[in-house]
This record gives structure tokens, sequence and C-alpha cells, in this order.
């Protein structure tokens, strides 16, 4: 049989070699000039287009307008991207998709508009560990893939989406956090040095400013504390083994500031024994949160905790600090409380003040401040109908206050503190909440001096009309919702107005 091809060439060259004497038989190649085939390589293989194509049964399913799958939860084009999972302040979380060099302000500001937030200002990504009780405020410039990177993936940590109103007030008000007795030059002793002046020297080089004061700490693998006298400077963190005393014999070294984070401890006289509430810990930022790698540290007041865990911070990043600082004043706004900012109004402002007839509002400024007066007309008169005398049962008392976001419900005492230290002890920062021992009283939760005070409102009756009250009445108010209004102006028996309300984020 004859055999076509290349193949033909070969065994009649082959025959020619036997008939010639030759013993052996040998194939050539098919093509000589081929290149090599890795035979550890999958081989593509392309298929012609005349193959016909499937058809969809289900062609209506991939059309996006009728597809299930939001097109937001699909993954990026670009592989540089990963998901990361947020939580709000009510446990409810949100995936996120985070570039691999996205910052915490990055990301912040993509939640902001994927939560439709109403404002762009004071919002933080909390590192929380729950079960160690630890979290901390990431940093505006810090990269987030490369913080979850140091989890364990056997721990329990999250990441929360909130407000932290205090994360920059050390430059605005030095002198509450920094008090001047904490103060020190490490290289004159014999020189004074402020609050102000602190702050001005970590910003500049050359200068040796220090932070110096007791400390109790935990010692490892047992459960007693000891009270150690401690010195942070910029080149890390000393104890003296002698009282007080800064000669360089009695000083030991304790940890390198560029490589830890200061965490804040929650519940930590239940969690680690510690003789106070303000309890913090610094731990290595390049190794997983493991017990024993933890120093964990406790102050005797709420300003010491904070002067402390300030400093370590603005000793670690110094410039860059004031940097974020600057960024976050120039922040942009949004108009709060107006879906129009975000062109999604189901409803067209109207004005009939002119005797042509109703005209559409289109300036978005007086549409918000005609929503603003409609509202405060509408409460005034739901208030003044609700405190008259002789009210049928079936009439309810105003409870628009249970729609504004300062006010919590029936939260207890020990978590409105939690709530507004977790959002920054700065002076205003506020709540309303039920008490829990007074019936149909209400408390503001307020800080003032980085501390929670707790004022009772009670009801009050005067002329056969209900009023709302916290100085026996000397002062009445209709609602909630107008003292809240009136101590925004006016401080009253209060130590300070009312300024940044305590919000719960929701996801």
């Amino acid at each position: 049989m004859e055999v076509a091809g290349p193949w033909t060439e070969v065994f009649e060259a082959s025959d020619r070699k036997e008939a010639s004497g030759g013993s052996t038989l040998t194939l050539a190649p098919l093509m000589g000039d081929s290149p090599s085939v890795c035979r550890s390589q999958p081989i593509l293989i392309s298929l012609s287009s005349s193959v016909p194509a499937i058809p969809n049964p289900f062609p209506e399913l991939c059309t996006p307008s009728k597809s299930p799958v939001l097109i937001s939860s699909l993954p990026p084009q670009s592989t540089d991207k990963h998901v990361s999972r947020v939580f709000g302040e009510d446990n409810h979380s949100r995936a996120v998709w985070v570039s691999r060099g996205a910052t915490a302000r990055e990301v912040c500001q993509t939640l902001v508009q994927t939560a439709h937030c109403s404002d762009q200002e004071n919002w933080a990504l909390l590192e929380i560990h729950p079960a160690l009780g630890l979290e901390r405020c990431l940093e505006d410039h810090e990269v987030v893939l490369e913080v979850q990177a140091t989890w364990s993936l056997k721990g329990d940590a999250r990441l929360m989406f909130c407000k932290n109103y205090a994360k920059y007030e050390f430059f605005r008000k030095p002198m509450l956090f920094f008090p001047e007795n904490m103060i020190s030059d490490s290289a004159d002793v014999s020189k004074g040095m402020t609050s102000s002046d602190l702050i001005q020297n970590l910003l500049r080089s050359g200068t040796c400013p220090e932070i110096q004061g007791f400390l109790h700490v935990k010692e490892p693998s047992r459960k007693t504390w000891k009270k150690v006298y401690f010195f942070l400077r910029r080149s890390g963190l000393y104890s003296s083994t002698k009282g007080s005393s800064k000669e360089p014999r009695h000083l030991q070294y304790v940890a390198d500031l560029d490589d830890l984070n200061v965490y804040t401890a929650v519940n930590g006289r239940k969690l680690y024994g510690a003789p106070a509430d303000f309890t913090f810990c610094i731990k290595p930022s390049r190794n997983p949160i493991r017990v024993q790698d933890l120093k964990i540290l406790c102050a005797e007041s709420e300003q010491t905790r904070t002067c402390w865990t300030s400093a370590f911070r603005l000793f670690k990043y110094g410039k860059q600090l004031q940097c974020n600082y600057h960024l976050s004043k120039s922040a942009p706004r949004s108009l709060e409380g107006s879906n129009l900012a975000d062109g999604k109004a189901s409803l067209v402002a109207m004005d009939f003040s002119g005797k042509a007839g109703g005209r559409v509002i289109q300036n978005p400024t007086e549409a918000q401040s005609a929503e603003r007066e409609e509202g405060q007309a509408w409460r005034r008169r739901e208030a003044l109908r609700c405190s008259l005398p002789n009210l049928n049962s079936a009439a309810r008392p105003s409870s628009i206050h249970k729609t504004l976001p300062w006010f919590h419900g029936g939260v207890s005492r020990k978590e409105a503190q939690r709530l507004i230290e977790k959002q920054g002890l700065v002076d205003g920062m506020f709540l309303i909440r039920e008490s829990q021992q007074h019936s149909q009283c209400f408390v503001l939760s307020l800080c003032y001096q980085l501390k929670t005070k707790h004022y009772l409102v009670i009801p009050f009756e005067e002329g056969g009309r209900k009023y709302l009250t916290m100085d026996d009445g000397v002062t009445l108010f209709i609602d909630l919702l107008q003292l809240v209004e009136f101590h925004q102006i006016n401080k009253g028996i209060l130590p300070v107005c009312l300024k940044h309300p305590c919000v719960c984020v929701a996801l």
C-alpha cells in the first residue's frame, strides 16, 4: 500500500539504506524546523469559527437589568483588588473592593458614598479584636490590606466604620491632651515646655521632647501588676529601674516606636485584671496579635491614658499626622439632611406663598431651607397638639426624636459611655437616651474634658400643658428636638454647647 505524505519519503530513504547494507532503521522527524513541545505545559486548542454556538436557554437572565447579581458585587476587571468586609456599629457588614495600595482615608470615602452618609468629615476605620478587647483607629495614610495582612487567620479581628471626632483634636486643644507635668526635655531637665511647644518640637528635627509618668504594667505570664516610671522619646519607650531616675544606667529599653501600634483596651479590669478602667497596650505592628506579645499598661485617669496614646501616635508619625489633619479639614462637605445632594429626591419642592399659584423651587439651597422650615412648622404644630390638656387616649406624644441620629433609645449608661468614647472624647459630643430608672424621662449624655456627664430630662406640666426640662422648670421645651436645638446655641446649665451628635452607622 502506498502511504501518502512525508512518511513516504522516510520509508523510501530507509529502504534504500537497507539495500545498501545498513542494519538500522531511522525515522526522520516530520518537520525538521518545528519548535520543541514542552509536555508539562497545556496546549492551546483553538476552535474553528465554523462550529455553531450553543444557544442560551435563559437569555433574559443575562441582561444587566434582569440579572439577580448586582453589578457592584461583581469583581472588578483589575486583579489588583481584594474583598474586605467592613462592619457598622449595628454589627451588619458590607463587602468592599479594596485596591492593594488603598489607604484608610480612601476606603472611608468609598463607604461614605455607598452608605449615603450626609457628611464626609470625621469618619474612620477602627481595628477591633473582640476576644482581646483591643481596638485602635487606623491612621488615614495606613494601607488597609497591609494592616489586615498582620491578622491571624483564626482570629476574630474586624474593621468597623464609625465616626471619630478626637482623631486630630490634640492639634486644636493640646493643653487638654498633654498636661505640662508630663512634658519635659530629655536633653535639658531644667528647661520648661508647654503643650503647644511639645507639638511644635515634635514636628521639628533636632529637638528632644519626652512624655514621662507612672504607669501600671502587667507582668508577663502573671496576673500581678507593677507600677513603673516610663519615658517616651523619639528613640523609643524606656522604663526606669530606680524610681523616676533619668540616669542612663537606670533606663531600660522597652520598645521601638517604628515597630509598634498602640491599642485601647475595653473592659480591661475583667479581661486583664487591671487596677483601673484606663487600660491600653502596645504590640509589634508586623506580627499577629498574641497575648504573650502584648505589653499591657494601665493609667490612673482617662486624661493620662489619652496623653500616652496620643503621644505614641505623634512620636511615631510626626509630620505625617499633621498632613493628615490638614487633609481632613479640606474634605468636601455635602448637603446635610437633603436628598437633593444625592440627586435622588422623590418629591418636588414647591412654593405657594405668591398670588400667582405655586412654583417649583429649583435652587437646591432654597429647597433645603423650605424643607427645614416646613419640618419645624409641622413639629411645632404636633408638639402643641400633644401638650394640650385633656388629651384623649388615642392621642400620643410626639415621637419625632426617634428618627434623629442622636437618639439611642433605651441603651444603658455604660453603653452610652462606650459609644461616646469610641467616637472620640471631645467637648460637645452627646446623645440622648431613655432613662432606665425613671419612667417617662430621658438622659442627655455629654462629653466634657474627656469625661462623660449625664443630665436627667424630666416631664414638667405648666398651664395644663406638658413640657420637658433639665433645670426644674426654669427652661421649658416642647420636645427633645427643641431641647437639642436650644443647647446647640446656648449652654444653659451644661458646661459646653452640644456640638457633635453620637451617631450609630448602619452599613
